[in-house]
């Protein structure tokens, strides 16, 4: 058993692989619909909007698909990221548990996002498409996104939630950087922004919104196609390099996680994590998955399983997915990448099937976990990550009281230096705790589509 607390692996260990879920699941998702007629979508609808290689991605049922070199190439720039024995923090909790994390901040935006922006804007850019529309939460999306657009000569347009191009300007001037151009969300550009705007002049926004307005840009721009940073079923595929280098370097020390965690808003950043281990839970492997969210924006652990748009103006494909209501206006925590109404219909089924596990926390503990973390780990965390710290120290104090020394793993999805907002609220008391009221979900889940 190895004693090191960083457990790396070389550039000829990157996967040249991809996992794909669709192929092992016992149950399937549901189709995508057409948000017109409510018929199974077809690939000619998805083609005004995406390339068709990521098309065929989507609805792949082939368990294992090549990265292509030139997405190599670029991945080598910071992978393999690093995974870490979480030592210092194991003796502050004194438990017999064993914490690992993998660590995707050391990416050039900070996050995991870069993993699927580069093969997507790779696909876009061999189907001859010369910018790219899309939306962001917290900036990570927009950021890694307008990085990889950089990389392969793409104009890149964002449309940034207003709440998060208030509080987090560095996101912002990061995707100017790298050359996109961005826009609080409402904005007057599109026929979705301009119609939330005359509702609610001062309306925060959402990411459902977002990608209204994302979505609308690409379908009436012919050189433009719509890149989504998570939810959909090619985002996880591109995601699953994080739990398959950490498998590698979890079978460099001889271990195996008990518990997977992840924080979960669409579902990229659980399902990269955990989808490579839940194979081995398809054949018989113990272990459990755990998907953390805010309880503001308790998708699964208060959602409905049902078929809804993936977008508030109901542009998107309906999928089937646990969701609070495509017009669900969350609070502005400052977990932004958390805030969306839907979850991925992968992530959804295996939820619905009890193969994985929910829960919600508010945000006071999970910046409370993010401060133990930091003190003892050194890496300020970003808000989205610390839910998936909260749920890791809750399980390592369980084992401490149950006097069992289990395997935890978790992703520390970025790092929280472009967040130093968030931490100054906390510090001086400005964040306040926020869950959800039960009868305003219930008014949003009413007006979900009806679909006979």
């Amino acid at each position: 058993m190895s004693t090191d607390t960083k457990i790396i692996l070389s550039e000829k260990d990157i996967p040249r692989q991809w996992y794909n879920i669709l192929a092992d699941m016992p149950n399937l998702p549901k189709p995508p619909l057409h948000p017109g007629t409510h018929k199974p979508i077809m690939p000619e609808d998805l083609s005004l909007i995406f390339p068709m290689a990521l098309i065929e991605q989507e609805v792949s049922s082939q368990r294992w698909i090549d990265i292509p070199e030139e997405v190599l190439e670029i991945y080598s720039l910071w992978r393999p990221s690093p995974l870490f024995r979480a030592k210092r923090l194991e003796k502050v909790l004194n438990t017999p548990a064993k914490i690992y994390y993998k660590y995707e901040g050391i990416s050039p935006a900070g996050s995991h996002k870069p993993n699927t922006a580069v093969p997507q804007a790779y696909y876009n850019k061999k189907a001859g498409i010369k910018r790219i529309a899309t939306e962001t939460g917290a900036g990570q999306w927009g950021s890694s996104m307008a990085l990889a657009g950089a990389m392969f000569g793409l104009k890149v347009t964002v449309y940034m939630v207003r709440v998060s191009y208030d509080q987090k300007p560095y996101r912002r001037i990061a995707i100017e950087t790298w050359g996109g151009e961005v826009y609080p969300s409402p904005s007057n550009k599109t026929n979705s922004g301009r119609k939330a705007l005359e509702m609610m002049p001062d309306m925060p926004g959402s990411l459902g919104l977002a990608i209204s307005e994302a979505v609308e840009d690409a379908a009436t721009h012919s050189d433009t196609n719509y890149a989504l940073g998570s939810v959909l079923n090619h985002v996880l595929l591109h995601q699953t390099i994080i739990g398959l280098e950490a498998k590698k370097q979890l079978e460099l020390v001889g271990d195996y996680p008990d518990i997977v965690i992840g924080c979960c808003g669409g579902g990229s950043n659980f399902g990269g994590i955990a989808f490579p281990f839940i194979y081995d839970k398809f054949s018989g492997k113990q272990l459990r998955a755990i998907a953390v969210e805010p309880a503001s924006c308790p998708t699964l652990t208060k959602g409905q399983f049902r078929y809804d748009f993936g977008d508030t103006a109901g542009l998107t494909p309906l999928l089937m997915m646990y969701t609070l209501g495509h017009d669900f206006m969350p609070p502005g925590i400052h977990a932004g990448g958390l805030r969306y109404h839907g979850d991925s219909s992968l992530v959804s089924q295996l939820y619905h099937d009890k193969i994985i596990e929910a829960r919600a926390y508010k945000q006071l503990t999970c910046f409370e976990s993010a401060m133990i973390f930091a003190k003892s780990e050194a890496i300020i965390p970003a808000p989205e990550s610390s839910h998936a710290i909260k749920a890791a120290i809750d399980e390592a104090l369980l084992c401490k009281e149950e006097g069992k020394a289990k395997t935890i793993l978790f992703n520390l999805s970025g790092h929280g230096y472009l967040d130093l907002t968030a931490y100054d609220d906390y510090h001086y008391k400005k964040l306040v705790d926020y869950e959800y009221p039960e009868e305003l979900i219930k008014e949003s889940l009413s007006r979900l589509p009806v679909i006979k």
